[in-house]
């Protein structure tokens, strides 16, 4: 009831906010909108506009043309919290069809171009099961594909998660695996099917790597023009040409590797380069510290370990490589 009661209270502030949105965003609104998205009554509809000419009379006027309410030039919001990123991931998800145009408030959907990517497979009693047991704090059971040598076949094994993580183009789940005895990353496309609940082994608060933050401090790359580093400062919103990015321990991995800082300095150009690590000896130091190999010092280390051979009559390169410890 209270819930319910809370609900009620805010159902206007709401209409109000969406009056905002179509006015920011799509350049006007009028009574059909708030009847369409809230389903509201007609006189209802037309209260909630006055309303608002009312509380912002200098944001909103009446074009007698088109029939609807528009910005005036003067327009600053009053309810709505101006969030650009929010718009532009609801238009991204309404471009890979994860969200209709009805789930938002947006009048129409512009033209987009979204570079794909192939899909990862989640299965929803999967999901549902590591839901559950991160709601209750336990484990679960879980039939799991890894990609570890030792590991060929799908095992069963008991996982403890807490938290969940992407990096960019997969979801993995953080949990603490019973048969390691260790806080690991599980990609959800590897699961394959849910088991048992059961009590925990580990708490959150001991996976030290996800409670502990990181600040990973760019800047634009010094191999770069004026023009070229003003221009990624203010892309980038740094300030004094900086910025300092928190990231858990857990998550520098796939910061490392999104944003190709291992591999850049040696086979991009610069203007592919556009941020670098500022804070670079820190840096490396907190990959070693969060047990990821092949960081960019491991890497200069490993250079005298580069063997010529042969490969069908032409001379080729092979590393030593490293298992990363942190996911399967």
């Amino acid at each position: 009831m209270d819930a319910d009661r809370r609900t009620h209270r805010r159902a206007p502030e709401r209409r109000l906010e969406f009056i905002e949105f179509r006015l920011y965003w799509e350049g006007a609104v009028n009574r059909s909108d708030l009847i369409d998205q809230f389903g509201v009554s007609v006189p209802q509809a037309s209260n909630d506009l006055t309303a608002y000419r009312q509380l912002a009379p200098d944001n909103v006027t009446y074009d007698v043309s088109a029939k609807c309410y528009v910005p005036t030039p003067a327009f600053r919001p009053k309810f709505l919290r101006l969030n650009p990123d929010r718009y532009l991931a609801q238009l991204k998800a309404m471009s890979d069809g994860i969200l209709e145009i009805g789930d938002t408030w947006f009048a129409s959907q512009p033209d987009t171009g979204v570079l794909p990517f192939p899909n990862r497979r989640t299965d929803p009693s999967v999901l549902q099961a590591l839901l559950t047991a991160v709601r209750r704090k336990g484990a679960v059971r879980i039939e799991y594909q890894s990609t570890s040598p030792e590991n060929p076949d799908p095992i069963w094994r008991w996982i403890s998660p807490h938290a969940f993580g992407f990096d960019g183009l997969r979801w993995h789940v953080r949990a603490f695996c019973h048969r390691d005895n260790r806080f690991k990353d599980f990609i959800l496309g590897r699961c394959m099917a849910p088991g048992e609940q059961g009590p925990a082994a580990a708490a959150a608060k001991q996976d030290w790597q996800w409670q502990t933050l990181f600040e990973v401090v760019l800047q634009p790359n010094p191999a770069l023009t004026d023009g070229q580093r003003r221009a990624v400062a203010l892309d980038y919103n740094m300030t004094g040409g900086k910025i300092a990015v928190p990231v858990r321990f857990a998550l520098l991995y796939y910061f490392n590797k999104r944003l190709r800082l291992d591999v850049a300095e040696r086979f991009d150009k610069p203007r592919e380069r556009p941020v670098v690590v500022a804070n670079q000896r820190d840096f490396e130091a907190a990959l070693l510290k969060a047990d990821v190999p092949l960081s960019t010092s491991e890497r200069a280390d490993k250079e005298s370990n580069v063997k010529p051979i042969r490969l069908r009559g032409r001379s080729a390169a092979v590393k030593i490589s490293a298992h990363r410890r942190g996911s399967e």
